[in-house]
């Protein structure tokens, strides 16, 4: 099943290459795109999600629970659970889109090494996934996988004169539009002690950073998925109007009168 989701993945993207001009880094554009508008209603569903656990921050009874069991951590859970039931909240509506991206994110590494094959032997394994009848592949070989600066096949390494080591531009946008998009995205907490708050700062440190890694060491057209869907995440917060801008700037603790 998981070959025939990524023979799935390496026909869509060898359609729109085809399409539209040719060029691998477009296709992994528009590819992204595509799928930010297919699961924007799981967008949708984690904004929910988020507001609804904002709110249960909020809660009286939640706040007097965790006063009354703060040395209990079992019966604080339990009291929890109790209220995400009364509130109709799902703790799991708000990391949905994260889980479904992963699949795709390692179906799209696995689809662009493959199409961007360089070998007869790669070629002959690719063409054996190509659906007959959906493209012609005559017209797609040699593919074009130069964009911009990038070998979208490799990792992305410039080497500067001067600079004894190579800098991975597309590694350090990674990690600047990652930690952007949580910052803009993540709603402020009701109380800065909360546990939930504190387990989401530690995400948007550590999210960016893991990242950054994938993207400094797998293929570059990996890492330009995460960009652009990055950007387009964010663009989607902004249209809903759940961006919280604020979040970008330092945060200040009150004066000492």
């Amino acid at each position: 099943m998981w070959d025939a989701f990524v023979s799935f993945m390496i026909n869509v993207l060898l359609y729109i290459y085809n399409a539209f001009g040719q060029n691998f880094g477009i296709a992994i554009i528009l590819f992204t795109l595509l799928v930010r508008l297919a699961t924007h209603p799981l967008t949708v569903k984690q904004l929910k999600g988020a507001s609804a656990m904002q709110e249960m921050q909020k809660d009286k009874r939640w706040i007097e629970a965790q006063k009354k069991y703060k040395n209990d951590k079992e019966k604080l859970s339990q009291e929890q659970m109790k209220l995400y039931k009364e509130l109709g909240v799902n703790p799991f509506d708000s990391c949905l889109p994260t889980l479904i991206q992963l699949p795709i994110i390692i179906g799209l590494y696995q689809a662009v090494i493959q199409s961007l094959a360089s070998t007869p032997f790669d070629i002959v394994q690719l063409t054996n996934k190509i659906y007959a009848g959906f493209l012609n592949i005559s017209q797609l070989f040699p593919l074009n996988n130069r964009f911009l600066w990038l070998d979208l096949s490799k990792p992305d390494l410039i080497h500067i004169a001067g600079i004894p080591f190579p800098i991975p531009i597309l590694a350090v946008l990674v990690v600047i539009t990652t930690y952007v998009q949580s910052k803009l995205t993540t709603p402020p907490p009701a109380s800065p002690d909360d546990q939930s708050a504190q387990m989401t700062g530690m995400m948007t440190i550590y999210m960016p950073l893991l990242m950054g890694w994938m993207a400094f060491t797998l293929a570059s057209g990996l890492s330009l998925y995460f960009v652009v869907s990055n950007l387009i995440g964010i663009g989607q917060y902004a249209i809903l109007g759940k961006v919280n801008w604020r979040n970008l700037l330092p945060s200040r603790k009150p004066a000492k009168v």
